[in-house]
């Protein structure tokens, strides 16, 4: 009998990995009733090729065809044809891939044992984790990604309320400045602005009064580029921007191209980032500046941010997952490159580089940073980052952000990384502190990494700094 066409499905039609395994499941109980059973020895092989010919169909509406009958001939062991990243993200368990120190597992799925690959870089996350500070932090979460492929080298994380938790794939945490790299971003698409562009503002820098979002200009007025104003992280300046440049419709437009309020096209479930504004032109001014507890972001979410910056603007989709392999050795799910969306444009992304690396050479992240163009590792690459900080509603924690990136000079290798850190009474190792041990590490030989700087690692408390109350 020829084999019936397979049918065309989208997305909705396919039936989940849980209904797969209940079709085999299914399958095999019916065929040993019949193996066992009288009928059997009336129908012959008639009522044998009815049971091949239904099972084969069952796999075929379920989405996982056998493309060939192994070993007896038996309908209940099909070989199966590589699955979809959304299949994939109905059986994948979040808390399998939790702080792992090992580049594959075994997963159990409905009684039968897979063989997940990651794509980790096991020695790279394995010495982020030995260096977490687990005395004065809350959360940390450390994402280290490739920029050009989305593959992601390193998912570090540490949660003193929730230890099964990763903070990695949360995406309750406030953004704080980190938003500034989209409102940078749009300055440049949406009004023209360069990276060398005048701004203008009066009062503190990390400030954020009515009274300073005004068009005026006065002798008691500071005039700094955007350039200077992204790596110091003016308020001021970038609710000005927010305010009287964007508005809600550009700030909106801004959010959803950075990939707020979507789910990411990740192999594991992570709820979207949140972005929301009002109608109130103060609320515009706060979230375009960060001066908000209500834009959050995952640190996953601020890598993938970051790789537009190194890929003319196009965000890569993450990925953590190799491979998925079966108990027969055959691939269900492999590693593929995924669609890119456009953040902003080519000129935005050169102009937030430009940015970036200022940041590191003269604004909030040159304290973690200094004299790396004499480190014999670092000198090497073109590094810049964007910091953020930020306090909890009840101010017993203190949010603390690197997101930014690192690539070789003379050579290909480009990395994004985001950290995030929620500080308790005192701080400890900060993001930027952690975003430098990672790139050291990572862009090091043998030699380099085993001179690494010193610094507090698990269960240090030698940094007993009280935490400032500022929003940057």
């Amino acid at each position: 009998m020829p084999k019936p066409p397979r049918p065309s499905l989208n997305r909705r039609q396919r039936a989940s990995w849980r209904d797969y395994q209940a079709d085999l499941r299914g399958g095999t109980t019916t065929r040993r009733f019949w193996q066992r059973s009288t009928v059997r020895a009336i129908a012959g092989a008639l009522l044998a090729l009815v049971a091949i010919v239904g099972i084969y169909g069952l796999f075929r509406s379920a989405g996982y065809p056998p493309r060939a009958i192994a070993g007896n001939n038996s309908p209940s062991s099909p070989v199966a044809e590589p699955v979809s990243k959304d299949d994939v993200r109905q059986f994948l368990d979040e808390k399998a891939f939790n702080n792992l120190t090992e580049k594959s597992f075994a997963l159990p799925v409905e009684g039968r044992i897979l063989q997940v690959e990651t794509t980790l870089d096991v020695d790279l996350q394995n010495y982020l984790l030995e260096k977490i500070d687990r005395v004065n932090s809350r959360h940390v979460g450390i994402v280290v990604m490739e920029a050009e492929t989305g593959r992601l080298l390193a998912m570090a994380g540490f949660d003193k309320a929730e230890p099964a938790g990763n903070p990695c794939l949360r995406s309750d945490f406030p953004a704080a400045s980190i938003f500034k790299i989209v409102t940078a971003a749009s300055a440049v698409d949406q009004c023209g602005y360069a990276a060398d562009s005048p701004m203008h503002f009066n009062g503190s820098k990390h400030t954020l009064y009515k009274r300073q979002l005004t068009d005026a200009v006065n002798r008691y007025s500071t005039t700094v580029s955007l350039r200077d104003a992204f790596a110091e992280s003016v308020n001021p300046v970038f609710g000005k921007i927010g305010e009287l440049r964007l508005r809600k419709p550009l700030l909106e437009k801004s959010a959803d191209a950075f990939g707020f309020n979507e789910a990411l096209d990740f192999e594991l479930p992570l709820p979207p980032s949140h972005f929301h504004v009002s109608d109130q032109p103060y609320h515009w001014a706060e979230v375009a500046s960060g001066f908000n507890l209500d834009t959050t972001i995952s640190p996953l979410h601020g890598a993938v941010m970051a790789s537009a910056v190194l890929n003319g603007g196009a965000m890569v989709p993450p990925s953590i997952v190799d491979r998925i392999v079966d108990e027969n050795g055959e691939v269900l799910y492999r590693w593929q490159a995924g669609r890119e969306q456009q953040a902003m444009s080519a000129r935005a992304a050169t102009a937030l580089s430009q940015m970036m690396e200022t940041t590191i050479t003269s604004g909030t992240g040159r304290k973690a940073f200094r004299k790396y163009r004499q480190d014999k590792i670092l000198s090497r690459l073109q590094i810049g980052g964007k910091t953020g900080s930020i306090d909890s509603r009840s101010h017993d924690v203190r949010y603390d952000w690197f997101v930014g990136f690192a690539s070789e000079r003379q050579g290909h290798g480009a990395v994004v990384v985001a950290v995030m850190v929620g500080h308790e009474k005192y701080i400890g190792i900060r993001a930027t502190e952690y975003a430098r041990m990672a790139m050291t590490y990572y862009f090091g030989d043998a030699s380099g990494k085993s001179s690494l700087p010193s610094v507090p690692g698990s269960g240090s408390a030698s940094k007993r700094i009280p935490i400032p109350s500022r929003p940057t």
